[in-house]
């Protein structure tokens, strides 16, 4: 069982990070799934998918959940039926949930650090701000903690027409903080939030919570 990594971010708040390294059959085994899940999963054409897809209910298990605990709303973000909060995120060989108790409201992604992201920034950042960055590797990174950041919190968000660019943003930080803090500013509302990252193995984990 490859859990990754467990991340206590509070006594009521816990990351759980899996990487995938199992045959489908061997992630298959014990897993109850639902049959909407069941029909939702089989019509997944790729087999990484699929993978992904059976580590998170090994997550949920860890977490104390079953598939069925689980459901989505209309805009597709997931809750748990006990009322605690939850956010899902899934990348190539890993994949991992962040769960909160209570009502604080959390999000997550992994992604895998790659340079095509210098071609996307300036959708979902202002680029100019990275050019004092010493190399091409250290601004790859950093667009992966910021573009994993608006991610983490357009998961809690979870509303049409917000965008990356223009309603989120994420403060200054250094490479070595591993901690930032993020502000949504929409519809004449703002939020707080905080945001962690950890990089491991070529890829990036960002949660948020809100502050």
């Amino acid at each position: 069982m490859p859990l990754y990594k467990t991340i206590t971010v509070t006594p009521s708040i816990t990351v759980y990070i899996w990487k995938v390294e199992e045959t489908e059959e061997e992630l298959a085994k014990d897993i109850v799934l639902t049959p909407a899940c069941a029909e939702r999963m089989l019509g997944m054409k790729s087999e990484q998918h699929r993978k992904g897809f059976l580590s998170i209910r090994h997550l949920l298990a860890i977490a104390g959940y079953e598939d069925k605990d689980l459901y989505y709303n209309e805009f597709g973000k997931p809750f748990l039926k006990d009322g605690n909060r939850i956010s899902i995120t899934h990348s190539h060989e890993f994949t991992g949930i962040i769960v909160a108790q209570h009502s604080d409201e959390v999000g997550i992604d992994i992604e895998m650090q790659r340079d095509k992201i210098l071609n996307i920034a300036h959708k979902f950042t202002p680029i100019e701000e990275y050019k004092t960055l010493a190399n091409t590797d250290a601004i790859v990174r950093k667009l992966t903690i910021v573009w994993g950041a608006k991610e983490s919190l357009y998961k809690i968000y979870a509303q049409s027409g917000l965008s990356f660019l223009h309603h989120i943003d994420v403060k200054e930080f250094d490479l070595e903080d591993n901690d930032s803090i993020a502000e949504i500013i929409y519809k004449g509302k703002s939020s707080a939030y905080s945001i962690d990252f950890l990089e491991f193995e070529g890829y990036t984990c960002v949660y948020a919570v809100k502050l």
